[in-house]
């Protein structure tokens, strides 16, 4: 029988699904459970469990209950003492309750996150929604942060996540010696929010196992995550503790596994590392990283980069002028050589040429000498660039950042999987060209442009020598989505480690 209530589930959570956009579900953070990982993750979670325990089961964020249906799959009635699940969102609670409830599921249509904690289940397996901070009004974090610190005793700040404040706040739901296992995004183990997180399951709880999916086998096929699954016990870490670390695979057989000791956790900051990489060895005096030799910042956030990047030739049909124009690299997709060379003019010689348009003068000015450009200026406004989130918090709508051409550029983004393998480009700038914020600008330190002032032939040196840094040593210091997509800030950038010679 419950083998054709799962059937029936997946059809009512395609319907629904199908009822709301894309859009409104990633605002909400709902993706839903696979079927098959719901069950393994149960089949995993018995195995936590002591022999002959009767489970109490809790679900904070139900959905259309994928992980109920995988209970009653893998553990007997006699076996499940009590079920309760909570869910915000009636557009799925209304029809899994009438799927569920004659299962013995009790569920509380409402947000977890203002309910009043009992401590009584022994087993809690979420899914909690996805949703950004970005999504969260001011007031609702503050809430959810004092709730988050009065049961885990950590407060994340406010960047984190919806998942972030489940995670932390269900630790007062949860019975001494009870299992959890959370289904939540790999990126807490290297973002800065992510701390609170790591922080708690270092110290207020037995962290069993981290196991990550392989980047390129997203769990969700409609959010662009990496996903992980935490297994925690309601019991004070042992002495000498090591957390159990598996990747790619299933959880019953992953590809790859290490043992991972709590002190080194608790001295690394990107736990993505593990269990492919080994533990780091402790910063030696001497070394030389990027941040050493570079001050590194993201490119350019135009505000609207199909407005202020035009080509050349569309310059020239708006008859805009010169002074209102300044050289942009392409997208990192469009410029095929790593060396960048240029005119006697500074501009970009073996690249497409695209101009940001930065005026620097008053809509007044514009208008009264330049009525070409103004005409354009009046376009953008016609179509809303003006009140863009970037644009509208400007002096002047259409100012850009001022900041002089980068020697060296970082790609920000890319995949591992491209025809040279490496994730990442360093490309040599001889031109004048400024870059969008698809790459990371690498400027001289006070220090480093001394030492390329007496030989400028050293820049071409560094350049060759990023190039020649294996993609593992950037890997590890930046962080992945799904699909298998790699990105670094600068900071992770300015940590990457390099031997000059």
């Amino acid at each position: 029988m419950i083998e054709e209530l799962e059937s029936s589930r997946i059809e009512i959570q395609a319907h629904l699904d199908g009822l709301k956009t894309s859009e409104e579900r990633n605002r909400l953070g709902q993706f839903a459970t696979p079927s098959l990982l719901a069950r393994d993750i149960l089949l995993h979670a018995k195995a936590f469990l002591p022999e002959g325990s009767k489970v109490r089961f809790l679900d904070p964020a139900l959905g259309s209950g994928a992980f109920f249906a995988a209970l009653k799959r893998v553990f007997k009635t006699e076996e499940i003492e009590s079920s309760a699940a909570f869910e915000i969102d009636s557009h799925y609670g209304g029809p899994a309750q009438e799927l569920w409830e004659k299962q013995g599921l009790k569920i509380t249509h409402g947000d977890f996150t203002q309910s009043e904690p009992v401590p009584h289940f022994n087993l809690i397996i979420c899914n909690p929604p996805y949703v950004r901070h970005h999504h969260l009004e001011g007031d609702d974090k503050k809430r959810l942060q004092e709730r988050s610190l009065l049961a885990s005793g950590q407060k994340p700040t406010g960047l984190a996540g919806l998942y972030v404040h489940f995670l932390l706040q269900c630790q007062a739901w949860m019975a001494p010696g009870a299992v959890a296992g959370w289904l939540i995004p790999s990126e807490f183990m290297d973002v800065n929010y992510g701390k609170a997180v790591k922080k708690y399951l270092l110290e207020k709880v037995n962290l069993l196992q981290i196991h990550r999916f392989c980047p390129e086998d997203i769990q969700f096929t409609d959010a662009l995550v990496s996903s992980a699954v935490v297994w925690i016990k309601n019991e004070a870490p042992p002495p000498d503790h090591k957390v159990l670390f598996t990747f790619g695979g299933t959880l019953a057989e992953p590809v790859v596994a290490k043992s991972i000791s709590s002190g080194d956790l608790d001295k690394e900051g990107k736990w993505t590392r593990f269990p492919r990489s080994d533990v780091r060895e402790q910063e030696v005096d001497g070394v030389v990283r990027l941040g050493d030799l570079f001050k590194i910042k993201r490119g350019i956030a135009t505000g609207d980069n199909k407005f202020f990047v035009i080509t050349e030739q569309k310059a020239a049909d708006l008859n805009i002028p010169n002074f209102a124009l300044r050289p942009i690299l392409p997208s990192p997709r469009y410029v095929k050589e790593d060396d960048i060379k240029a005119t006697e003019d500074g501009l970009p010689s073996n690249v497409e040429r695209l101009f940001l348009l930065d005026p620097k003068m008053s809509e007044m000015e514009i208008r009264a000498d330049h009525p070409d450009l103004y005409k354009y200026l009046m376009l953008g406004k016609e179509n809303g660039v003006d009140q863009g989130y970037l644009c509208r918090g400007r002096k002047r709508w259409y100012d850009q950042e001022q900041r002089g051409p980068a020697p060296i550029v970082c790609t920000y983004m890319g995949r591992s999987d491209g025809k040279s393998g490496r994730p990442f480009r360093f490309l040599l700038n001889r031109s004048k060209a400024t870059v969008a914020n698809t790459y990371l600008a690498m400027y001289p330190t006070s220090a480093m442009q001394e030492r390329l002032d007496a030989d400028p032939s050293l820049l071409e040196k560094v350049w060759m020598q990023l190039n020649q840094i294996e993609p593992e040593v950037l890997l590890g210091e930046g962080r992945v989505y799904g699909g298998g997509l790699h990105k670094l800030e600068p900071k992770e950038l300015s940590k990457v480690p390099i031997e000059l010679v």
